[in-house]
């Protein structure tokens, strides 16, 4: 079996690793650089997340992942202002039940991905953007790059977000919704806001503020280990790069709307919109990490009918958006279809009967309104 994933984000390169290790022939095709696409600096990982990347991943690419977590993150603090002070006035458990979030742990996104990144680089062709695929006689997919190239699978993968090229192909009636929200997402540096009382306030799990009409949340990454020693530990052939400089930081969002956020750059926008905080939230901000504030866009794609299986399938936000936990469910849905293609590659599962077993399954557990069930 040859597998094609179009996609390098989080759940292509976890199900790359998974078809590698069952000794499945497997291709990833990116059409950005090895850098990626501005996603923002951190992530909540749980149990979803966690469970695929031990099924999927090497041990080693796993431990360093699990060093480099930050502590249990099971509540929420709700947050305000006494006296100029952040104060804590509510805790509301991490249960996923409606849309609030599992429990998890803190991880670096961009680290993350260097992991998965690490050992597949043989594997993963940057720079080749899909403009079009055709389903052949023989049951094989036919794919064309926009640099020239093209290459030929029995199984074609949509691992490539959103705006996905092979959903678009593949399921023309399916169509993302923008909701108008947005959410501007950065990261600063710990030391710099450790003054503020915010950092020994929060500790391990997440906070979230709403004073004078603005909204704030704000997480705190204290790696389990440095990132230099569990790299030379666990996974020394992770580029040194992906290590260098990093440090402790404070996640931080702020939701808006389209219209509020308008165009331009997003770091500027950030601090308008804080601007009436209390000082304490203000230089969350003022601190941050400039070139790593971004702006997400919040969309949807409503749940649809079941579709006939076939050779052409796709995971995560290439099929359904989940704003907040889109990487879990996008690692979640690579473990699982890591394992039935595993079965139809051992011949104990057609192959269309396994895929279409993987999609009726993500149809009745991924998308937002069910997320939250057992299972998801």
């Amino acid at each position: 079996m040859r597998v094609m994933v179009v996609g390098a984000g989080l759940g292509g390169l976890t199900l790359a690793h998974g078809l590698r290790r069952a000794g499945i022939d497997v291709v990833v095709y990116e059409r950005d650089g090895a850098s990626g696409r501005p996603q923002g600096v951190s992530l909540h990982v749980d149990d979803r997340g966690a469970s695929a990347l031990r099924a999927c991943l090497p041990p080693g690419h796993v431990a360093m992942v699990e060093a480099t977590t930050g502590g249990p993150r099971e509540r929420t603090l709700t947050l305000a202002e006494v006296d100029g002070e952040p104060v804590a006035t509510g805790v509301r458990t991490s249960d996923g039940i409606d849309g609030r979030p599992r429990p998890g742990r803190q991880v670096d996104r961009p680290l993350l991905r260097a992991v998965l990144l690490t050992g597949l680089e043989d594997v993963v062709r940057f720079g080749a953007e899909l403009t079009r695929f055709e389903r052949c006689a023989d049951g094989t997919v036919r794919a064309w790059f926009a640099d020239g190239r093209a290459d030929i699978a029995d199984v074609l993968v949509g691992a490539d977000g959103v705006g996905s090229a092979v959903r678009r192909g593949y399921l023309p009636d399916v169509r993302p919704v923008d909701t108008g929200r947005r959410m501007i997402m950065g990261a600063t540096p710990l030391r710099a806001v450790a003054g503020t009382g915010l950092p020994d306030l929060i500790g391990d799990i997440a906070g979230s503020a709403h004073i004078r009409g603005t909204t704030m949340v704000l997480g705190v990454l204290r790696f389990s280990q440095p990132p230099v020693q569990a790299r030379r530990k666990w996974l020394p052939t992770l580029h040194p790069s992906a290590v260098a400089g990093i440090e402790d930081y404070v996640m931080w969002a702020l939701p808006t709307t389209r219209e509020r956020l308008g165009s331009g750059a997003v770091w500027p926008r950030a601090e308008e919109l804080t601007a009436d905080l209390p000082p304490f939230l203000r230089s969350v901000v003022a601190e941050a990490w400039r070139d790593a504030t971004v702006a997400l866009r919040i969309g949807t794609i409503p749940p649809m009918p079941a579709w006939p299986a076939g050779s052409v399938t796709v995971i995560g936000d290439a099929i359904h958006l989940a704003p907040g936990f889109g990487g879990n469910l996008a690692m979640l849905d690579a473990r699982r279809l890591c394992a039935a293609l595993v079965e139809a590659n051992r011949g104990r599962l057609g192959l269309l009967d396994a895929i279409g077993d993987y999609e009726d399954t993500m149809r009745r557990t991924s998308f937002p309104s069910v997320g939250a069930k057992a299972g998801a």
